[in-house]
């Protein structure tokens, strides 16, 4: 599929098994954080919607308006953190890079990056809207 030209509806379509989808203020913000910090791949970037791709991983990027009638709309603060409680996990990060370019791209480090007792070496990093982005690695 070429996610710089795919439709809506054919999209849409197309999406199996889990879904992320993250809500934020400022899409191309939020997207340059994320291809900055994570190395994603960004398609179609507008105001509005970005798709992104983390190795074969789709994530979608929706601005505040496009969730007009939906409910969940009403359920985010307007200022402050919106993604307390998940943890978005990029399992092919090196959480010690990440950890060294977080502030510069405007996140903020949590924790910085540790070995961790269940195999893994992780960096959480908040972005601006307050999702928590975790790069690991095993050890």
């Amino acid at each position: 599929m070429d996610y710089d030209t795919v439709g809506a509806a054919e999209f849409g379509a197309s999406l199996r098994g889990i879904g992320l989808n993250i809500l934020v203020r400022d899409v191309p913000r939020q997207v340059a954080f994320l291809t900055g910090l994570f190395d994603m791949i960004a398609h179609q970037v507008t105001a509005d919607f970005a798709i992104l791709m983390y190795h074969r991983q789709v994530i979608q990027v929706h601005s505040d308006g496009t969730y007009h009638s939906n409910p969940l709309l009403g359920l985010l603060p307007e200022s402050g953190a919106r993604g307390a409680g998940a943890e978005i996990r990029l399992y092919e990060t090196d959480p010690d890079v990440v950890e060294a370019k977080a502030e510069s791209l405007g996140g903020y480090v949590l924790h910085p990056a540790t070995d961790k007792p269940h195999g893994l070496r992780e960096c959480y990093v908040l972005c601006e809207n307050g999702y928590a982005w975790v790069a690991s690695r095993p050890l």
